[in-house]
């Protein structure tokens, strides 16, 4: 499903062992998604703690983003 804006964003980075969150997208420019990370997390506290131990967090950022609520869908 589609992701919900940018705006919605939260970035978590892991930099000299320091979970570092950041209220916002990754980055400003006009990037392309490759693929994304589809979790079951309680809330956005769970969902930082989730994305601090993704591999390539260490390396890069890790972009949170809620997924878009397709009305009218069926469930099964």
């Amino acid at each position: 499903g589609p992701l919900n804006p940018v705006a919605t964003a939260t970035s978590v980075r892991i930099r000299n062992g320091q979970r570092l969150v950041t209220a916002g997208p990754f980055a400003e420019t006009h990037e392309q998604l490759g693929g994304y990370y589809l979790i079951d997390a309680k809330d956005l506290d769970d969902a930082i703690a989730i994305a601090a131990r993704v591999p390539p967090v260490s390396k890069g950022t890790v972009e949170i983003r809620p997924v878009f609520e397709l009305g009218g869908l069926p469930t099964k």
